[in-house]
């Protein structure tokens, strides 16, 4: 789990702030496509985009919301890991610091921000790392996964009925 956890969040500012970018993008392209009026643009896409136009589109927006969820599920674990009874807010502050800021921190300014030696800060740091991991797969990922198995049965159910 410490592995699992420690691999997401050394990509999450990547995937993260690349993020912003693309959905920029996104929103320059509708624009371009029928001035500043969402309704319009999407009302375009449905109805007089071709095909292929269509399809790209649909594939950009389904990978914004796929890293939507990538940060609710990042923010959700950190609010636990706030919350964690000994520690918890240096845990969150290592990991803010370390992990999701846009602004990367040399080894030094880490030390001298959180106040900590340098042995001690890769201790916590560490630890920090585990209750994440905890607070991740322990209660997010779970909440997300009763979420979309309720709205499957409710689709499920809706569809039944019509």
């Amino acid at each position: 789990m410490y592995e699992k956890a420690k691999l997401l969040l050394g990509i999450y500012r990547k995937v993260c702030w690349s993020t912003i970018g693309r959905a920029d993008a996104v929103a320059e392209e509708i624009c371009y496509y029928c001035g500043s009026d969402l309704d319009g643009a999407l009302l375009y896409l449905e109805e007089f985009a071709p095909e292929k136009e269509k399809e790209q589109f649909e594939c950009r927006i389904k990978t914004l919301f796929e890293t939507r969820w990538m940060v609710e599920l990042v923010d959700s674990a950190m609010l636990k890991v706030h919350d964690f009874p000994e520690n918890g807010q240096l845990y969150h502050e290592i990991i803010s610091k370390c992990f999701l800021t846009k602004f990367r921190y040399t080894e030094n300014e880490l030390l001298e921000i959180l106040n900590l030696e340098r042995s001690r800060f890769y201790d916590r740091k560490k630890e920090a790392i585990m209750v994440f991991g905890l607070s991740l797969w322990g209660s997010s990922i779970p909440k997300l996964k009763a979420f979309l198995v309720e709205n499957e049965e409710m689709e499920e159910l809706y569809g039944e009925q019509n």
